[in-house]
């Protein structure tokens, strides 16, 4: 019991580290306009994390406001979140843009979707995952970081869908289910099972 609580608080931090970067107050250098905020939703409840709260924690590793209750709640520390919005991984941007528009890579997209989208617009959510990783691939020359992913994102808003994210911490018991989670339940969905 104590372990799965544990790692409810885990997987939060890392939705929240994967959704915290996007509300950059910034242009990219493709011109396009950040997100401001990151927004979590559940029916009417609504709250928002100002990117600027984001930006001060991946630079100082301290909290303020909405982000210092969320993160004490959900007892993370907030150099660990600091770190995970800061760690970069590299990839080849023509790589994954083609995966990216393969029917597996939309499948796994499909799944994500389901959890983050422009605020109040869930349908376009798989378009604008794929700019914000191919983008901050781009502008990162092959590097990506959380907070650069989100700097890409293309809306002003990030919405989390707190009840779509509950229902992924349901599912999944450990780091190894969320990984098989995104990776063999779209080959299900392509292959014709539920």
């Amino acid at each position: 019991m104590f372990r799965r609580s544990r790692l409810r608080r885990s997987l939060l931090a890392a939705a929240l580290g994967i959704g915290l970067g996007a509300a950059l107050p910034l242009v990219s250098s493709t011109g396009v306009l950040a997100a401001d905020n990151l927004v979590f939703v559940s029916g009417g409840f609504r709250r928002s994390i100002p990117v600027a709260d984001l930006e001060q924690l991946a630079s100082t590793g301290k909290a303020q406001g909405l982000l210092a209750d969320l993160l004490s709640f959900s007892k993370q520390p907030p150099a660990q979140v600091a770190k995970l919005l800061n760690e970069s991984i590299s990839l080849p941007v023509t790589l994954v843009s083609r995966l990216l528009n393969t029917r597996i890579g939309e499948a796994v997209l499909e799944r994500v979707a389901q959890i983050v989208y422009p605020l109040k617009t869930p349908g376009v959510g798989l378009p604008a995952l794929r700019s914000a990783i191919v983008m901050g691939l781009v502008e990162g020359k092959g590097s990506l970081t959380a907070l650069r992913f989100l700097r890409a994102y293309p809306s002003r808003n990030m919405e989390v869908s707190i009840p779509a994210l509950l229902s992924l911490m349901d599912k999944t018991s450990s780091i190894s289910d969320l990984v098989r989670f995104f990776s063999e339940a779209p080959l299900n969905g392509l292959r014709g099972e539920p």
